[in-house]
C-alpha cells in the first residue's frame, strides 16, 4: 500500500517521494507568496499603511508559524509525517481560499493566521523525510532540489496572483489558488509513502527525545546555535525582498502590476533557483572531505548579498536593478539546502523534525516577522514618499553582513560537533 512504510526505497520511491514533497512545497510558498504580489490592490481597497501591510506579510504570519510548528514538528517525530504533509495542505489551502473574502483588515490577519497554522506542520515533516529517503552524503542535493519549490512557488504566486488580479480581482486570485490546493491534499496522502525513521543512522531508531533533552543537545552544539542565528538574520533581507519587491517596482519604476508579476517571477524563479541548487550542489561537493568549508561557502555567498541589494535597490536603470535582484536573490537563497543538511546531520534521526522547527522558529519569527514590518515602519517614519520604501529596503540590506559572519563563525565549531 501507498502509505505503509517504505523499508527498502528504490531509485524509483526515492524520486516519487520527491516529486511529491516539491510539489506540496510548491504550494506552500505559492499560497504565502501570492499575498505580497496582491499588496498593491489589497492597499487601496482595505486603505492600509506600509506597516499594516508589514505586519500582514511579515509579523502576523511568522508569529504563528513560528510557534505552531514546534508543537506540529513533536506530532511528525512521533506519528505519520505523510498525514501531517497532507492534512497541512488541507489547512492552509482552504484558509488561503477563504481570505477572498476579507472585508477590513482584521479578517484578513485572521484568515492569515489559518494560512499560517497549515502552513507550519508541512515542512519540518518534509526535511524528515528527505533525511530518511537519502543518506547524509546525497542529502544535500536532494534538499537543493526539493528546495527548488520555494523559487518555483514564489515564481507562481507572483505570477497567478498579479495576472489574476490585473484580469479580475484579487479576492478572485486568492479563491481560485487556495481552491486547487483544497483539491490536491487527497491526492497527495494517497501517494506519499511512509519512510523509516532513522534509516541511515547507526543502531536502532530512537523513540523521539523529549523537548527539554533536544532544546539541551542544541545548546552543546555552538554551531548549531550559529547556524540558526545565520539563517535568521539572512531571512531578514531574504523576507524584505520577497515581500517588498512588488511594491518596490511599482512605486518607484512605475511598473504596471502584470509587469512586475511577470519580471519577478523570471528574476525570483531563476535567481532562487540557481542559488538553492548551487548551495545544495557546491557544499555536497566541496564539503565531502572538508565538512567545515559548507558554512563557509555559505557564509561568503551570504555577505555578497548587500552590494548587490544596493546595486538594485539604489540604480535609476529598471533594467540594472531587475538583474542585480536576479543576483540578490541567487545568493540569498543559496543558503537554504546547505542550512537545512547541516542542521539535520547534527542531530539524531529522533528529533530532526523538532530541529527543523526550531529552525524555521528563529528564521521565520525574526526575519519573516521583523523583516518586512520593520521595513514598513521604518518606510513609514522617513517619510521621503515613495523614496522611502527605496531607503528602507537599502538599509535592512546590510544585514545581510552579520548573517555571513554568523556562517563563517559556525565553521570553527562544525566540524568538532559533527564529530559528536
Amino acid at each position: 500500500m501507498m502509505g505503509q512504510a517504505a523499508d527498502t526505497p528504490t531509485t524509483a520511491s526515492r524520486r516519487i517521494a520527491l516529486l511529491v514533497l516539491i510539489v506540496v512545497s510548491v504550494f506552500n510558498y505559492l499560497d504565502r507568496t501570492v499575498i505580497s504580489i496582491l499588496q498593491v490592490p489589497i492597499k487601496r481597497d482595505l486603505s492600509l499603511s506600509d506597516a499594516q501591510l508589514g505586519a500582514l506579510t511579515g509579523l502576523t504570519f511568522a508569529l504563528f508559524y513560528s510557534t505552531l510548528g514546534v508543537p506540529i514538528a513533536r506530532l511528525a517525530d512521533r506519528y505519520s509525517r505523510r498525514i501531517v504533509i497532507a492534512g497541512s495542505l488541507l489547512l492552509w489551502s482552504a484558509m488561503t481560499a477563504v481570505s477572498g473574502f476579507a472585508g477590513s483588515f482584521a479578517m484578513l490577519v485572521f484568515f492569515r493566521i489559518g494560512v499560517a497554522l497549515g502552513e507550519a506542520g508541512s515542512i519540518p515533516a518534509s526535511h524528515s523525510m528527505i533525511a530518511d529517503y537519502y543518506p547524509p552524503e546525497r542529502r544535500a542535493t536532494a534538499l537543493g532540489i526539493w528546495g527548488l519549490a520555494l523559487p518555483i512557488g514564489v515564481m507562481l504566486g507572483y505570477l497567478s496572483g498579479g495576472w489574476l488580479a490585473q484580469a479580475i480581482d484579487w479576492r478572485a486570485a486568492l479563491w481560485i489558488i487556495g481552491g486547487i490546493g483544497v483539491v490536491l491534499a487527497p491526492i497527495v496522502l494517497m501517494m506519499l509513502r511512509e519512510p523509516v525513521r532513522g534509516r541511515y543512522d547507526a543502531g536502532p531508531a530512537p523513540d523521539a527525545m523529549p523537548w527539554r533533552d533536544g532544546l539541551a543537545l542544541m545548546a552543546r552544539r555552538p554551531s548549531l546555535l550559529l547556524l540558526f542565528a545565520g539563517g535568521a538574520l539572512n531571512n531578514v533581507v531574504l523576507s524584505v525582498a520577497l515581500n517588498w519587491n512588488a511594491p518596490f517596482y511599482t512605486r518607484l519604476h512605475g511598473m504596471a502590476l502584470g509587469d512586475v508579476a511577470t519580471a519577478l517571477s523570471l528574476m525570483t524563479g531563476l535567481g532562487g533557483a540557481i542559488g538553492i541548487f548551487l548551495g545544495g550542489w557546491l557544499t555536497d561537493r566541496i564539503g565531502a572531505d572538508k565538512p567545515h568549508l559548507r558554512p563557509v561557502l555559505t557564509g561568503i555567498a551570504l555577505i555578497a548579498v548587500t552590494p548587490a541589494a544596493l546595486v538594485q535597490l539604489l540604480s535609476p536603470s529598471t533594467t540594472v536593478s531587475l538583474i542585480a535582484c536576479a543576483v540578490t536573490v541567487m545568493l540569498l537563497f543559496f543558503y537554504y539546502a546547505p542550512i537545512i543538511a547541516m542542521t539535520q546531520t547534527l542531530v539524531p534521526a529522533s528529533m530532526r523534525a523538532f530541529t527543523s522547527s526550531i529552525l524555521l522558529l528563529s528564521v521565520n519569527l525574526i526575519g519573516l516577522g521583523l523583516g518586512p514590518w520593520l521595513t514598513g515602519v521604518l518606510s513609514d517614519v522617513i517619510g521621503m514618499g515613495d523614496q522611502s520604501l527605496r531607503y528602507a529596503m537599502a538599509a535592512m540590506s546590510f544585514v545581510g553582513i552579520f548573517a555571513g559572519s554568523c556562517f563563517l563563525l559556525a565553521a570553527r565549531y562544525y566540524k568538532k560537533d559533527l564529530a559528536k
